[in-house]
């Protein structure tokens, strides 16, 4: 009774993998071309730099420090803290980036080693407002015999929070 049950021995099936080997072989260089084109664009951000406070009387103070402070209601240059060189007001639904731009340009003409530039935000300041401060800040752009070219204004932009306005607590 026992053999009537059994079954009969068969060797084991071949494996097709021709099919998923065609797939292969045109899906892999398809992914390694697009992957070239998918570039990330990466920004380096500079935290400030905390000095001990014996560092700081040994040390001789910039000459100029370049803050760009971004508020809800307009955008304040200054060259240290607390001495504002200008203030541009909020023009329609974003800040005045042309005058900044300009100014940006006269203070590299006067201090053209000077790469360093500090942005204080207010804790509101929409993100996108932010990205084009940045923008203006590291460069600006020109014509040169038909030719577009970025000239480089202060790239090293550190962030911070801005300093409460007197009076708002």
């Amino acid at each position: 009774m026992a053999s009537r049950f059994r079954r009969p021995h068969r060797p084991p099936a071949d494996l097709d993998i021709t099919a998923f080997m065609n797939l292969m072989v045109i899906l892999v260089p398809f992914l390694l071309i697009t992957a070239v084109f998918n570039q990330v664009n990466i920004l380096e951000m500079n935290l400030p730099e905390q000095k001990d406070a014996q560092k700081q009387t040994d040390e001789k103070p910039p000459e100029f420090q370049l803050e760009i402070i971004l508020r809800q209601d307009k955008l304040q240059v200054g060259d240290k803290p607390g001495r504002i060189l200008k203030t541009f007001p909020m023009k329609g639904e974003g800040y005045d980036l042309a005058g900044l731009s300009d100014l940006l340009k006269e203070l590299k003409a006067r201090f053209p080693d000077e790469s360093a530039a500090t942005l204080l935000l207010e804790p509101e300041v929409p993100y996108d407002n932010l990205i084009q401060i940045m923008d203006t800040v590291r460069l600006f752009e020109t014509k040169e015999e038909n030719k577009t070219i970025q000239v480089e204004l202060f790239p090293d932009v550190a962030l911070g929070d801005a300093p409460a306005l007197k009076g708002k607590q």
